[in-house]
């Protein structure tokens, strides 16, 4: 499989990533042919050669003209993408990439995904790294991706919200399951877009797998820093198919219960969407008996420990409840990657779960069905089928 690996000893952002694939070999003439497609406004793309601590690299860099940064909400920049003639696989990541990233900084702010205006992340530059990162991954025919441990800086960090600690609160959000670490450097190695597309693409993280190697490629970030260069290193090469960097995952999550007997059924559905909001990363009903013989529901929320107590206040907030209890439970889930097949109906992409380097379970995505569906007015049944079919010829050779 062509295989891509992030080697982040530096961290990640969008023009580095840009950067890297720039000097992998990506034609900057088809990325900036392929970002005219998105009517974001007038801007300049400017590509030079650099070194940081004696390494050579591309630095990547948007010039936007004039002053005007116009915040944007997510469900106008997926417009703009889902409206372009880019490629649809290109459409797909992009739209993903953005809304992995409107729903942690959404979370950060304390507010719903509705609200979320872009300030830095929604400007012209980051939708021309976001997108241009996506159409250098299609140029380059990537079937894989996988990323080294992050090394996201520390210290504190001005932005448009005031000062905030590093990793900040999107950045940490997106990166969680990725593994990260520190050095002495006080600085923002990992951006919320940086953070965002390695999140979105990656399937594992871990040291760099065994891979018949091409080429490596180098983005130059901003800063010089006197212990490393600072760079983000792309390496490239063709890999066996399989499960990735580990067969399965093991980790230790809170699990959140209460019953309830007295609620109205519309309330559990908005709990739901709330707390999916808020971190959850499952939550689920099962009918109980209750005292009294009174008919009830038991809800079970699951989540990382970090977002505990957010989602116990919204409990309590939300519904008739007056007690709750929670503990730790562990897990185990089935090493997971997308993988894009194509149809008649154009590409969807399909969620296939291994072990031990053997597929046990795929399913095509339901998203991806659904619009297919309502472009060319099938049923969405017909999409599925299609998508099963054709990842099943894939497996086959």
């Amino acid at each position: 499989m062509r295989t891509l690996y992030f080697d982040c000893f530096s961290g990640a952002s969008g023009d580095m990533i840009n950067g890297a694939l720039i000097d992998l070999g990506v034609n900057v003439f088809r990325v900036k042919e392929e970002l005219r497609k998105v009517p974001i406004g007038n801007y300049e793309i400017s590509v030079a050669p650099t070194t940081r601590s004696n390494l050579r690299g591309t630095k990547f860099d948007v010039h936007i003209e004039g002053e005007d940064r116009q915040e944007r909400t997510l469900s106008e920049i997926v417009a703009l993408i889902q409206g372009s003639q880019l490629p649809e696989s290109v459409r797909t990541m992009a739209v993903s990439i953005f809304q992995r990233l409107g729903e942690a900084e959404a979370k950060a702010h304390g507010v719903s995904l509705k609200e979320v205006h872009f300030h830095e992340v929604g400007a012209i530059d980051s939708i021309v790294d976001i997108v241009g990162a996506c159409v250098g991954f299609h140029l380059l025919g990537i079937e894989r991706f996988l990323s080294s441990a992050l090394n996201v800086g520390r210290g504190m960090i001005g932005c448009s919200h005031g000062r905030m600690p590093v990793p900040v609160a999107a950045t940490a959000d997106l990166l969680r399951g990725a593994r990260i670490y520190s050095t002495e450097v006080e600085a923002e190695l990992v951006t919320p877009t940086g953070a965002a597309i390695i999140s979105t693409v990656c399937e594992d993280y871990g040291p760099l797998p065994e891979m018949r190697f091409e080429k490596a490629g180098y983005g130059a970030g901003t800063w010089e820093f006197p212990d490393r260069p600072n760079m983000l290193r792309l390496m490239l090469g063709e890999t066996e198919a399989g499960p990735g960097l580990r067969s399965s995952l093991g980790e230790k999550i809170t699990l959140i219960e209460a019953n309830i007997d007295d609620m109205s059924p519309e309330i559990f559905g908005y709990l739901v969407e709330q707390s999916l909001h808020s971190g959850a990363l499952d939550i689920f009903y099962t009918p109980a008996q209750m005292k009294k013989n009174r008919p009830g529901t038991q809800l079970t929320i699951l989540c990382q420990k970090e977002d505990r107590e957010r989602l116990i206040e919204l409990v309590f907030r939300e519904t008739t409840t007056i007690g709750l209890r929670y503990h730790e439970v562990e897990r185990r889930v089935l090493h997971r990657r997308i993988v894009e097949v194509q149809t008649a109906l154009g590409s969807i992409r399909v969620k296939v779960s291994s072990l031990d380097d053997k597929i046990v379970n795929f399913a095509p995505e339901y998203a991806d069905c659904k619009a297919a569906a309502e472009r060319y007015k099938v049923p969405l049944r017909e999409v599925m089928g299609l998508a099963v079919a054709a990842f099943e010829r894939m497996i086959k050779g």
